[in-house]
C-alpha cells in the first residue's frame, strides 16, 4: 500500500510526461491510453478505493492533492482523475451488491458519470427502466460502467435525485466532444434506451446529504462517512488550482528568455525585471497557494471530525462546499493574470500556457463550479438562515 508522500511524489514526477502529451490529448479529444496506465500503475484510482477490492482507503485530501500536481501538467489529463477516480468512492455508498457486479472479478474496472438529471427513469417492478442521453460523461472511453442521474419521485411523494449504475451493454457513448476547453478530457454523451437498473444499483442524493447510505454497514470506514458533495465537489477543485500554479511555473521559465525592447532601449532588457511581472506572479501564486490551503484546510477538519465519532456541522458543509466552486473563479483569474502578460508565442497551439488557460475556463463552466449558488448559502448560513443546499 503506497502512502500520501510516496502517492505526491508520484504525480509529481508525472509532470514533465503529462506536459508533453498535452498536445496528443487534445487531437485525441481523449485521455491518451498511456496517460490512463501511468496512472492505474501510480496507484492513483486505489487512493478512495475500498480495501475490500484492494483499495487504499486513503484520506480524500490525498486524493485532491494528487490530482492537484497532475493538474500542473495537464488540466484534462487531472480532471479525468478527479472525476473517474472519485466514482470509487461513490460506488461503496450503493447496496454492497452494487460493488460486487462491478468489481468482483475486476476490482480494477472504472466508472464515468454524468450526474444531471437529463433522462428518464420509470419505476418498475424490482428496479427502474431508463431512457435518455446525458452530456459531459468524462473519461467515458476508459470506463465499463455509468453513473447517470435521474429525479424520481418516491411512493411517499417526496422528490428524489437518484444515481443510476448502469454497466457498457446498455449504453453507448456519442463521440461528440469537440471543444474548446478540456479537449483532452474525453466528456461525450452517453445514450440510454430503456435500460432496467435494478433498486440495489441506485443511490439516493437525499440519503447522501444525509449521509444515511446502503453501504453503511459493508464500508464502516471513515472515507465513506464523508458527504457525497464535499468529496465530488473537491475533486473538481484541486484541478483549476493545479493548472494556475502549473501556469505560474511555465510562464516564470519563459519570461526569463524574454526581452522587452523598450525594456532595451531604458537599459534592462529582461521581462523578469519589469515590475508588473513580478506583481503579476506574486499575485497569482498567492491567489492559488491560498485556495490549495482553504481546501486542505477545510478537510482538515472535517477529518478530525469524523474520526472522532462526530457530526459534520453544517457551516462547515457550507464553507467548504463555497470554497471548493470559488477555488475555480480563483484558478481562473490567476490563469487571466499570467496570459495577459505571457505574450504571442502563449498563444501557439504546442505552448502549453494557452491550453491550461482554456482548460482552466472550462473547469469554472462545470455546474459544481458555478460560485453563487454555494455562497449565498455559506453567506446567508453565516447571516443566521436556514441551509438552502443539498450538494454540500
Amino acid at each position: 500500500m503506497s502512502n500520501r508522500e510516496e502517492l505526491i511524489a508520484r504525480a509529481r514526477a508525472m509532470v514533465p510526461m503529462l506536459r508533453a502529451r498535452g498536445q496528443e490529448a487534445e487531437q485525441l479529444r481523449r485521455c491518451p491510453d498511456a496517460t490512463m496506465q501511468a496512472f492505474r500503475d501510480a496507484g492513483f484510482f486505489k487512493i478512495l478505493h475500498p480495501k475490500k477490492y484492494g483499495g487504499y482507503e486513503l484520506p480524500p485530501s490525498v486524493f485532491f492533492e494528487v490530482c492537484l500536481e497532475v493538474a500542473r501538467g495537464c488540466g484534462s489529463a487531472a480532471w479525468v482523475l478527479g472525476i473517474v477516480g472519485v466514482h470509487n468512492w461513490q460506488l461503496p455508498l450503493f447496496d454492497p451488491r452494487a460493488a460486487e457486479d462491478v468489481w468482483k472479478d475486476d476490482p480494477d474496472v472504472l466508472i464515468s458519470s454524468s450526474y444531471a438529471p437529463t433522462g428518464k427513469a420509470e419505476p418498475v417492478t424490482g428496479g427502474y427502466r431508463v431512457s435518455g442521453r446525458w452530456s459531459f460523461s468524462t473519461g467515458c472511453d476508459h470506463c465499463a460502467w455509468v453513473f447517470l442521474g435521474a429525479g424520481v419521485k418516491h411512493p411517499n411523494g417526496s422528490n428524489d435525485l437518484l444515481t443510476f449504475l448502469i454497466p457498457i451493454g446498455d449504453y453507448r457513448i456519442d463521440d461528440n466532444w469537440h471543444v474548446a476547453g478540456l479537449s483532452g478530457s474525453g466528456s461525450k454523451d452517453i445514450v440510454v434506451e430503456d435500460a432496467f437498473v435494478p433498486s440495489y444499483r441506485t443511490h439516493s442524493m437525499v440519503g447522501a446529504f444525509r449521509i444515511q447510505n446502503p453501504g453503511a454497514e459493508a464500508f464502516p470506514g471513515p472515507l465513506y462517512k464523508y458527504p457525497f458533495g464535499q468529496v465530488f465537489a473537491n475533486a473538481l477543485a484541486g484541478p483549476p488550482i493545479g493548472a494556475a500554479m502549473g501556469m505560474i511555473e511555465v510562464f516564470c521559465e519563459q519570461t526569463k528568455t524574454r526581452n522587452n525592447a523598450l525594456g532595451i532601449i531604458a537599459g534592462g532588457g529582461s521581462y523578469t525585471k519589469d515590475p508588473s511581472m513580478q506583481m503579476r506572479v506574486a499575485e497569482a501564486d498567492s491567489m492559488a497557494r491560498g485556495a490549495k490551503l482553504r481546501l486542505m484546510d477545510n478537510f482538515s477538519q472535517m477529518a478530525a471530525i469524523i474520526n472522532a465519532g462526530g457530526t459534520l456541522p453544517l457551516e462547515l458543509r457550507a464553507q467548504a462546499r463555497w470554497d471548493a466552486a470559488y477555488s475555480s473563479v480563483v484558478g481562473m483569474r490567476a490563469a487571466d493574470i499570467i496570459m495577459e502578460a505571457a505574450g504571442g508565442r502563449a498563444l501557439q497551439t504546442s505552448n502549453y500556457l494557452q491550453r491550461a488557460f482554456r482548460d482552466v475556463h472550462a473547469m469554472r463552466a462545470h455546474g459544481a463550479n458555478t460560485p453563487e449558488p454555494p455562497g449565498r448559502n455559506f453567506g446567508g448560513i453565516r447571516l443566521g438562515l436556514e441551509n438552502a443546499e443539498l450538494f454540500l
